[in-house]
């Protein structure tokens, strides 16, 4: 998060934080899978397990720490782009669950909802630069978001960019972006087929021409315009060995200057730690143009040390401001030499101070104390600055001025997510959104000097959310700590009291929180007469450190225990059934789903393990894995190692039990947690005995990790999984 906005969405699916072509599957394989569920559709039964392609195991062992593991499925981590006989694999894996997800009754219903309920205006947060107003507008069906202009808040709205036009399958998108101070430039990022790697380009605002500059090879980059529009910073690596751009670790990230007219090749090298290269760097400058602050880290943790460049003298040296990769800090904003920070320093669940651009040794200076609930986010706007905290699991937000004296709250319009608030010192208008889990974002303009309140745009919506309730529970896990759950239901349905089929979703870690949100995807399934889940487990950021240090490294089994115990929680208190629960999680999340199925089998009657990290003894091998070790450990550090392989999804796959139904979901461009993961999964509990219910994996292709996969995908892809999860939960899907 930049030191001008808040989370722009405290609510992670990833998620965050971390959602194949070829020739034909064996026919053998597919024939097989078709007869066998056309079988029993036409009998209007179950499908019945299918049978799945026959996968190569090797006789693979390696003895670690006295330990002997087997891997006979290492095979399956070559990449899916080049490797022949991985991607043999995937088309016939594919070609099986197509033809038993083509069986499942409702799909069609559920997709052409979905359908519906996504086809709605919405916009981005405006962002302001100069006398110009920037923001992203999906009409509803859209791939991706164009972007458009305004010159003047109630000028005429332009089309500048529109990442529909990228690509002819919607598949690249328009990622990050930022106008120069004055508007006369946007800066933006492609990103193709859903993979981290970004191409830079910079349209000229007033012509709508894209310029020739072109930077590449950017992973993990704020963006940041030098004061007087010259040009701007970002963070890349350096191009990886041919045949390894999906796949290998990236290390020695450093920070650039691209002069505007230039060649990348002309590009200044700001700042690098080559004695150093595990450290990441971003670079970002103060709203005067005085200071580039760069903030470094080593993980995923919140542990910055941070270093300050005077940019008022040609060829400043270097001077650290922050030593130590100790405590999080986040600029958001400066009044000449004293810069405001948010930080964990000495405050866990968090506190406002400032530091000394000129006197780095001065210790912080607090403005605001830390509280009881947890600071999320800062944002100097005008003479104020705006505090977002949560409040078990749900946004409040305040105003102070420059000393911290409270100026009142920002009016939110209820329970739920606000996010946004971009702006700089001196100018006092923000935009803000704010949704809940049955009702979209509505975008906000703020003056925060006179707290005048306005809706820039709002949807028109294909639903009525007085139709559904969210109610909030708190429920026990294993050791008796309270673990928060949101639950949300049709009115009808609660009122009724019955168990109703379920869907239970987790993520548990690297310090992100689970707070209200809109998704027309799970919407669907509630509008069904499905119950909807979402627990608040330790491991992430809900309150503060404490609450994220709980669920992870040795302590990770307690987010396992704290999904189970929410499991029994509804059922025990009649939200859900016997055979009536299903569970979901993406990246940490997919880690998740496969952990405590593996752990509590009995308990799920269906499972929707997403872009999941599965081998918890080879995650730190690939692209970003190696940063993860902060939440999991060391696989080759002997107390983590036992810890990590006695949760490995991979690992712990119980022969003879019977599991519940399970779809695997991935994508063959993910270079965050390489599809890899989800293959060897996949390949292990279709060879174990785990019962009749079926075990399918689907892998879409042009995707990735999540971010920047085009609407049609994800509406094809939540299709897939929920009426696979309601066949399996007794959800009877009917056309409204």
């Amino acid at each position: 998060m930049s030191r001008s906005r808040l989370p722009q969405s405290l609510l992670a699916s990833v998620s965050t934080a971390l959602l194949g072509a070829g020739t034909l599957a064996p026919a053998a394989a597919a024939d097989n899978a078709i007869s066998t569920a056309s079988a029993v559709a036409d009998k209007g039964a179950k499908p019945m397990m299918p049978s799945y392609p026959a996968t190569r195991r090797l006789d693979l062992v390696e003895t670690q720490f006295g330990v002997p593991v087997a891997d006979p499925y290492r095979w399956l981590e070559a990449d899916v782009r080049s490797d022949k006989d991985v991607q043999a694999w995937v088309e016939a894996e594919n070609a099986t669950t197509k033809h038993y997800l083509q069986t499942l009754p409702g799909r069609d219903i559920l997709r052409a909802r979905m359908a519906q309920l996504y086809d709605y205006e919405r916009y981005g947060t405006p962002r302001k630069a100069g006398t110009r107003y920037f923001y992203t507008r999906n009409s509803g069906l859209q791939n991706q978001s164009p972007l458009y202009v305004r010159d003047g808040l109630t000028g005429d709205q332009r089309l500048l960019l529109d990442p529909n036009s990228f690509a002819e399958d919607g598949a690249t998108a328009l990622a990050e972006w930022l106008p120069s101070e004055d508007g006369r430039y946007l800066l933006y990022s492609v990103q193709d087929g859903g993979t981290d790697w970004r191409i830079l380009r910079v349209v000229d605002v007033d012509s709508g021409k894209t310029l020739d500059d072109r930077i590449e090879w950017v992973k993990y980059s704020d963006l940041s315009w030098s004061h007087d529009g010259s040009g701007f910073y970002y963070s890349r690596f350096a191009p990886p060995a041919d045949g390894s751009k999906f796949q290998s670790i990236v290390e020695n990230q450093q920070i650039w200057f691209h002069k505007i007219g230039t060649p990348q090749s002309a590009d200044r090298r700001i700042y690098a730690t080559p004695d150093r290269p595990k450290l990441g760097h971003t670079a970002e400058v103060t709203d005067d143009g005085r200071w580039l602050l760069i903030t470094s880290s080593q993980g995923t943790d919140e542990r910055y040390e941070l270093t300050l460049i005077s940019l008022e003298k040609a060829k400043a040296r270097p001077v650290r401001l922050v030593k130590g990769l100790d405590y999080e800090w986040q600029l958001i904003g400066n009044v000449g030499d004293t810069l405001y920070f948010r930080t964990n320093a000495g405050a866990p669940r968090g506190r406002l101070v400032t530091l000394e651009a000129r006197r780095p040794s001065l210790p912080p200076k607090e403005i605001v104390a830390e509280r009881q609930q947890t600071l999320v986010g800062a944002s100097m706007i005008g003479s104020r600055i705006v505090l977002a905290y949560l409040s078990d699991a749900r946004t409040v937000a305040e105003l102070v001025d420059l000393k911290g004296v409270d100026k009142g709250d920002v009016p939110l319009p209820g329970i739920g997510t606000a996010a946004g608030f971009g702006g700089k010192g001196g100018d006092p208008e923000t935009f803000f959104s704010f949704s809940s889990f049955t009702a979209p974002p509505v975008v906000y303009r703020f003056n925060v000097e006179t707290g005048e309140t306005s809706v820039f745009a709002q949807a028109r919506l294909a639903f009525d959310p007085a139709n559904y309730v969210t109610e909030q529970v708190f429920y026990p896990s294993k050791d008796g700590t309270q673990i928060p759950m949101f639950i949300v239901r049709r009115k009808d349905v609660a009122a009724a009291g019955k168990p109703a089929p379920t869907l239970l979703y987790g993520y548990g870690g690297f310090n992100v929180s689970q707070t209200p949100g809109f998704s027309p995807t799970r919407l669907a399934w509630v509008e069904q007469g499905g119950v909807l889940a979402i627990a608040n487990l330790r491991g992430g950021g809900e309150y503060g450190k404490a609450w994220h240090d709980a669920g992870r490294l040795s302590n990770k089994q307690n987010v396992f225990d704290d999904f189970i115990a929410a499991g029994e929680y509804l059922k025990a208190q009649g939200y859900t059934g016997p055979d009536q629960l299903a569970i979901e999680g993406r990246s940490n999340g997919g880690l998740l789903v496969g952990a405590v199925v593996n752990q509590r089998p009995d308990l799920f009657a269906a499972a929707l393990p997403g872009v999941g990290v599965m081998d918890m003894l080879r995650f730190d091998r690939f692209t970003a894995g190696r940063y993860w070790v902060d939440d999991y450990g060391h696989p080759d550090q002997e107390p983590d190692f036992r810890n990590l392989l006695s949760y490995s999804p991979y690992h712990n796959i119980r022969e003879g039990q019977a599991y519940p139904a399970i779809l695997v979901t991935t994508a063959d461009t993910d270079d965050r947690v390489v599809p890899g993961h989800s293959f060897k999964y996949t390949a292990a509990i279709q060879h174990a005995d785990l019962g009749p219910k079926p075990r399918l994996i689907r892998i879409e292709t042009r995707a990735g990790h999540g971010s920047g996969k085009p609407t049609d995908k994800i509406i094809d892809e939540f299709a897939d999984m929920y009426s696979f999860i309601a066949q399996w939960t007794g959800l009877k899907v009917s056309a409204k």
